[in-house]
């Protein structure tokens, strides 16, 4: 499909949801400034794959499909409530910026967000895609599945920074030291001026279902911050851990405590 035209989807979409009464064909056209053959065309597609619903009036509203996708999503996003008691005390305790990261196919988003008590001028938006190789959330996922490293090893890796890894040796290394320590790190890969910190957490099954991120200025990240920090950031993530059912087994919890021995 062009391009455009998936992406059309999207805006019709998004004008829908804000109209549960619906709107015509002449209306969807006036708002998205788009030529009527081609808002019908997508419209059609749209309604044959129960994506959109039109009524007897010719009002085109989201269809039943689109309903059970977002109540599937909002499902997945349950991880909220489950992690943000936990990230809002590790916020308190570290004072960073603490982030819910979640994977959506070849890029990862930030579902929640708590402030600690020193400011950053960064605005992430939740929800907002974002790279997989220059993140400490992104690189964290990718170092821990194989399929998803090969695909961002084959993809573009755009420099966003003076530091962003771009060549695909150093990224796999990157991957390699990752999941030797447990935890991954982007030393102002993503944003100038900011390092961030990023722990798995592991849901019932034992998969990868979120990550905790930590976003620490520069300046203030020092070793002994730095110490501070993989001790309490370690510890929230078990935590959410345990609130959605996950249990570690004797072999994790001791390669867990040789790591914190290593970074102590």
């Amino acid at each position: 499909m062009n391009p455009q035209r998936y992406l059309r989807t999207f805006d019709i979409l998004n004008l829908l949801i804000s109209h549960k009464q619906g709107l015509k064909l002449t209306e969807i056209k006036q708002q998205l400034n788009l030529p009527v053959s081609s808002v019908h065309n997508a419209l059609q597609t749209m309604v044959h794959a129960d994506v959109v619903s039109v009524d007897e009036d010719l009002r085109y509203s989201v269809g039943p499909r689109t309903v059970a996708l977002a109540l599937r999503t909002v499902g997945s996003l349950d991880m909220r409530s489950a992690a943000r008691r936990h990230l809002q005390d590790l916020a308190k305790e570290i004072g960073d910026d603490v982030y819910l990261g979640l994977r959506l196919g070849k890029r990862v988003i930030y579902a929640d967000r708590l402030l600690g008590t020193r400011r950053i001028s960064l605005d992430i938006r939740l929800g907002e895609p974002l790279y997989l190789h220059s993140t400490a959330t992104g690189k964290l996922f990718a170092a821990f599945d194989e399929k998803l490293a090969l695909a961002t090893l084959a993809d573009k890796l755009p420099k966003l920074t003076p530091n962003t890894i771009t060549d695909r040796k150093e990224l796999e290394r990157e991957y390699e030291k990752i999941r030797d320590a447990g935890y991954s790190k982007s030393q102002e890969e993503s944003s100038s001026g900011i390092v961030g910190y990023a722990f798995p957490v592991h849901d019932a099954s034992g998969s990868m279902a979120a990550a905790v991120h930590v976003s620490v200025l520069a300046t203030r990240a020092t070793r002994a911050h730095e110490r501070k920090l993989l001790q309490v950031g370690r510890l929230c993530a078990e935590m959410i851990e345990k609130s959605i059912g996950h249990i570690r087994d004797g072999a994790t919890i001791k390669s867990e405590k040789s790591r914190r021995n290593a970074t102590s």
